[in-house]
């Protein structure tokens, strides 16, 4: 499937126009560079609790994501106890998943344990989509997983990070901004 116009007469990716809220996603978020450690915690958590939902479903539950995590501060995850767990896993705004909620613990005390010099976007750089990449035609020419995101997965585990695997680590990537797999007629990639 190639791009779709949306009510604007815009053309975009086809999944943008299935609701309001993925088309705002879509044109204002998705693809998009994203700077700064938090804001790419906050990215990286979002994808962990998706795996095996729809992406709607974390879209529309961020305000109580960001609640319930203290903004994604990652110093500020990385000292809940096992109280903030017990609140998280109560709390009915958000995924109530043990696994994912202690992973995204986890992973904030992963990331503050990072060698000096290191930090996730320095990770997220090193596995950046080659830029001269030919821009996906249809829906079907986007990958789930490329070489680049099965490396970078590994990078994160090896540094003890949880719920990172191939999957999540491309759309971490796509949703970051470091790989543009907006579609060559869509409006976004074209100057939006």
């Amino acid at each position: 499937m190639s791009t779709v116009a949306g009510s604007d007469g815009l053309l975009r990716c086809p999944w943008a126009v299935s609701s309001p809220d993925y088309q705002q996603y879509h044109d204002e978020e998705w693809g998009r560079p994203v700077t700064g450690e938090a804001a790419l915690f906050e990215r990286l958590s979002l994808e962990a609790f998706q795996a095996g939902l729809s992406w709607i479903t974390i879209l529309r539950k961020r305000p109580a994501f960001r609640r319930a995590f203290a903004g994604f501060d990652p110093a500020a995850v990385a000292r809940f106890t096992d109280e903030d767990r017990t609140r998280l896993m109560n709390d009915a705004g958000i995924v109530r998943n043990r696994a994912k909620i202690d992973a995204v613990i986890a992973n904030a005390r992963a990331l503050l344990d990072l060698p000096a010099g290191e930090s996730l976007e320095k990770l997220l750089e090193a596995h950046r989509a080659d830029p001269q990449r030919p821009a996906p035609q249809t829906i079907s020419d986007v990958p789930a997983i490329t070489e680049d995101s099965a490396a970078l997965a590994k990078a994160l585990k090896k540094r003890g990070f949880r719920f990172v695997g191939p999957t999540t680590a491309y759309a971490m990537l796509q949703a970051t901004g470091y790989v543009n797999d907006h579609l060559a007629s869509c409006w976004v990639r074209n100057g939006g």
